[in-house]
């Protein structure tokens, strides 16, 4: 019998625990999720393969009409109603349980799903089509009296359920009469009662949740999105490790029949210090410190040596890039990539990345353990590879596969580096490594201010001595390279704005890539404009594009990655961090301060 499938969009909720997440969609289908690992092959992958080969977990609601879902305020449970063309209905209620227990967080590779009748008699159907090895292994299936055994050659799923395990192994349509609860996880015997389990869990959860959202340093205006930005950056790290992934899907387009189809599943540095820096301002430092703990052990690992742009989350340096043929890909515009090539790229902003992503633990007194002169120590030689290769061309922070420049965005970053050695070097008292540091860092500053101006374009073109513009220019001012009242940085806007915006929304670059030139916004660069705006005063413009953008989050408060202008429809792998980071960020800057209310 065919599974119902609603049409394909990125209409999706994430639930997730810090171990392993999953997207829901609108109809409460699951669609998505990989087990054990961020990274590892989905096992439910309906978002790539909708079709009968495809796997989800959908409960089908007969004769369906609607659906609505939304977040339990201030936490990663979600609830998802269906309702039927007489008015009865049933929520699903969807989380990952994570809180403390017996003196750690309890984070199991198990997904709860409850359902409750909302009203009448309403009928459904449980479909549940596992698979593995990205779809081509189909599972043996064993019973017992309450549970399912999904059994494959790599690893074996069970459902434990107090719902009929006939109508669920025949996919029959029966009558909701009672909440049923699944637990789908490890091949584990439950130690206690279905039920109790599914209801304390919840419980457990939702107090986690808000307990850590309490704390939340939040702005006094859209309080709500920015609490959801951060819960969905919180689930974007994987915890047992310390890394974060950059998104939680692959292969979805960055625009429709591009083939710009990535494998985003995990941790790039880049990525990661944003994550981590926007979380910092909202009081968040505890992500931070997970993601220090992999950072050192990069750093350690590359022995004052070349660093990769990104990682799998477990350390794994080979992430070689391969194309399954047999997926049709999101909305059926493949390819399907698994892996990503950039690994073995040059990108030499990783260095600063690294930097500016450590470099908060040698200054916050609230962290159980501030970095001192031995972690600097380990910084410096990532300083040195800073300063040795910041004017060589590299792959830039775009990841261009087929041309290489001495990219602005770069050396920038390796001017980051070193200011922030000076600057750490200070407070540990350390004066001749601050004045090193500090003559390394004026050195790169005046060779980007000089080679990358182009008086032509009248702006900081996106490499030494080029012409062609970037919207990683604008992260000049973020970093304190430059005054953002400067004559040039302000002129650099300008240039950025009449050459990338479409309305609102901007673009990545000018110049045509391996693909062709972009055709959809990128979200991060016009959260990277608000920025610049607020920065050079022109506040209310920035607030106006701001709105714009909180407007087209889908219906949960979620970002991918691109945006296209006219249709305003998402595109890119979902959720981004990149995305989430620029709300924080954004709404941060613009808020109204609290004292003027209280």
């Amino acid at each position: 019998m065919k599974a119902n499938t609603s049409v394909q969009n990125l209409n999706l909720g994430i639930i997730g625990n810090c171990a392993y997440s999953a997207l829901v969609d609108e109809r409460g289908n699951i669609v998505w999720c990989c087990l054990p690992r961020f990274d590892s092959d989905p096992v439910f992958n309906g978002l790539l393969d909708p079709s009968e080969n495809g796997s989800l977990w959908a409960f089908e609601l007969e004769d369906f009409a609607r659906s609505e879902h939304q977040y339990e305020p201030n936490t990663a449970i979600l609830r998802t109603r269906l309702y039927d063309r007489q008015g009865q209905g049933i929520e699903i209620t969807d989380f990952a349980p994570r809180f403390w227990s017996r003196g750690r967080t309890f984070r199991p590779l198990t997904m709860i799903r409850r359902v409750r009748v909302l009203g009448g008699t309403p009928r459904m159907r449980v479909v549940l089509r596992p698979r593995f090895d990205w779809g081509r292994e189909v599972p043996h299936i064993t019973r017992g009296s309450t549970h399912l055994r999904y059994v494959g050659s790599q690893q074996t799923l069970r459902v434990n359920t107090d719902a009929p395990i006939d109508y669920i192994l025949s996919e029959t349509f029966f009558v909701v009469d009672r909440p049923l609860n699944f637990i789908l996880g490890p091949d584990e015997t439950l130690t206690g009662g279905i039920e109790d389990t599914a209801r304390a869990f919840e419980q457990d959860t939702a107090s986690y949740w808000r307990n850590w959202s309490r704390a939340l340093a939040v702005p006094l205006e859209w309080q709500d999105a920015v609490i959801r930005a951060a819960i969905t950056l919180k689930l974007s790290l994987f915890e047992d490790t310390g890394a974060i992934v950059a998104a939680m899907t692959t292969s979805i387009p960055e625009a429709a029949n591009s083939g710009r189809n990535w494998d985003y599943r995990y941790c790039w540095l880049r990525d990661a210090f944003f994550v981590v820096r926007a979380l910092n301002s909202i009081s968040e430092v505890a992500t931070m410190e997970e993601y220090l703990r992999w950072l050192n052990n990069v750093v350690v690992r590359s022995r004052g040596g070349h660093i990769q742009p990104l990682y799998g989350v477990g350390q794994e340096e080979n992430l070689g890039e391969a194309i399954l043929e047999h997926l049709p890909g999101y909305r059926g515009m493949g390819p399907v990539r698994v892996g990503n090539q950039a690994a073995e790229h040059f990108q030499h902003d990783v260095y600063g990345n690294i930097v500016l992503g450590a470099a908060q633990a040698f200054h916050d007194h609230r962290l159980l353990k501030r970095a001192g002169r031995t972690e600097f120590a380990s910084l410096e030689a990532v300083g040195e590879q800073a300063f040795r290769v910041y004017s060589e061309p590299d792959a830039g922070m775009w990841e261009l596969r087929t041309r290489a420049r001495i990219h602005t965005s770069s050396a920038l970053m390796s001017w980051a580096a070193c200011d922030r050695l000076a600057k750490v070097a200070v407070a540990l008292g350390l004066k001749d490594r601050a004045n090193y540091w500090a003559e390394r860092a004026t050195t790169i500053r005046e060779r980007i201010l000089n080679e990358s101006w182009s008086e032509e374009r009248q702006a900081f073109a996106e490499s030494f001595g080029g012409r062609d513009l970037d919207a990683s220019a604008l992260l000049m001012a973020e970093v304190n390279i430059i005054d953002p009242r400067d004559p040039r940085f302000v002129a650099t806007v300008d240039a950025l704005e009449a050459s990338l915006c479409d309305g609102p929304y901007m673009r990545r670059y000018e110049a045509a890539d391996d693909f062709g030139k972009p055709e959809t916004a990128f979200n991060i660069c016009t959260f990277w404009r608000i920025d610049a705006l607020a920065r050079i005063g022109r506040k209310e413009q920035a607030r106006e594009i701001f709105e714009v953008m909180l407007k087209s989050r889908n219906p949960l408060g979620l970002l991918s990655e691109d945006t296209h202008a006219t249709t305003g429809e998402m595109w890119g792998n979902f959720p981004q961090t990149y995305s989430m980071v620029g709300l924080i960020n954004a709404a941060v800057r613009l808020s109204t301060p609290w004292d003027t209310v209280i």
